[in-house]
């Protein structure tokens, strides 16, 4: 059985991004880090836009001021398969464990037939929740308001009703809260 997981960091007024891009609000403290390491090692592949591709290389090469929780998520990271969504990236240009998708993010969904897809970025995600290919949300929604940015909900969605399976506040007021179609 395959599951599509859709999971980010949210503010409380519904971004996952500042209107200058920004989001470093969202940086993890340990504990909330160490949740996103076990969460990641479940994954089977990660589909990513160019952008969250791009954002994640950081964790290709250690700089030296990465702790025990940090290297450890660069393990699972590295080890993860990634299909990235680009038309200018190209094969050349990507890292280890990761290759261009050659069909549309719901054809390549529909090709898995096993294991948990993890799905990052906002236009991915809402392509795949427009066909109706997302399982699961994971919302980490953080305490501050940023006005407006990127939206974690892209319009187009359709009324789509979900279950609370999971929730966990974190000491550093960031609650996850993970829905279930």
């Amino acid at each position: 059985m395959r599951t599509v997981t859709h999971a980010m960091g949210m503010s409380l007024d519904g971004y996952i991004n500042g209107p200058d891009g920004s989001f470093d609000w969202s940086a993890p403290d340990e504990e909330l880090h160490q949740f996103h390491n076990d969460r990641v090692r479940e994954q089977s592949v990660q589909f990513c836009g160019r952008r969250l591709y791009e954002l994640m290389r950081y964790w290709e090469a250690d700089d030296g001021t990465w702790g025990p929780v940090e290297r450890d998520f660069a393990e699972v990271w590295h080890v993860l398969p990634k299909v990235v969504f680009s038309s200018t990236l190209t094969a050349a240009e990507l890292g280890p464990n990761a290759r261009l998708a050659t069909a549309s993010p719901a054809d390549e969904v529909r090709a898995i037939e096993e294991g948990i897809v993890g799905v990052g970025g906002a236009t991915l995600a809402a392509a795949l929740a427009r066909e109706d290919l997302i399982d699961e949300y994971g919302v980490f929604l953080h305490p501050v308001l940023v006005g407006s940015g990127t939206p974690f909900f892209a319009a187009g969605i359709r009324e789509t009703p979900l279950t609370l399976v999971e929730q966990r506040a974190f000491a550093g007021g960031v609650t996850h809260l993970r829905y279930r179609r």
